[in-house]
């Protein structure tokens, strides 16, 4: 069962929608563009990862997932520039009824409310479309911006997972928050 989303409007013209394989070549171009603002809150990258064909095969995957209901990957788009990337994935139901997000804007795009305004239009698609109970993000200890965004959207910290992710070529530390959507 495939996961919908329809698309919002946000600050600056910027429209927040579900990922497509046309998207392949700006997503592209967005990471280039972004390669030392993210390297030190990204994985390790290949340098395919940084080509259109290396992007369509990332988009290929989120789709796939998100077409088993398991994720939802969205664009923030200014026009045909990507200005970031916000996904619900590891979607779980049953008793759990749980996902991740994550997400990252164009170091041109920061400090507009960008990132809360797409975060909240994603909560909202979770918990009165999807029907899920709890998101989870985890920050790395020293990413302060992204943490203030998680908790101005109704985040709380529940603590913190060493050795979380393997970040920037090393396991880190990760700071854990999450919201619960229905009482």
């Amino acid at each position: 069962m495939a996961t919908t989303f329809a698309d919002r409007g946000l600050p600056g013209g910027i429209i927040l929608r579900v990922l497509s394989e046309d998207d392949a070549g700006a997503l592209a171009d967005a990471y280039v563009r972004n390669r030392g603002h993210l390297a030190p809150w990204d994985p390790t990258r290949t340098e395919a990862f940084f080509t259109p064909a290396g992007q369509l095969e990332q988009i290929r995957e989120k789709l796939s997932m998100r077409d088993l209901g398991l994720g939802l990957p969205l664009v923030l788009a200014e026009g045909v520039t990507i200005a970031g990337i916000i996904n619900l994935s590891g979607i779980v139901r049953g008793a759990f009824q749980s996902a991740s997000i994550g997400y990252w804007l164009d170091r041109d795009h920061t400090g507009r409310g960008l990132a809360s305004a797409a975060l909240t239009a994603v909560i909202e698609t979770a918990r009165d479309d999807l029907g899920l109970h709890r998101i989870q993000a985890a920050t790395l200890t020293a990413n302060h911006a992204s943490q203030s965004v998680l908790v101005r959207s109704g985040f709380e910290r529940i603590g913190v997972a060493p050795a979380y992710l393997q970040i920037a070529g090393r396991w880190q530390d990760h700071v854990l928050f999450q919201r619960i959507l229905h009482d």
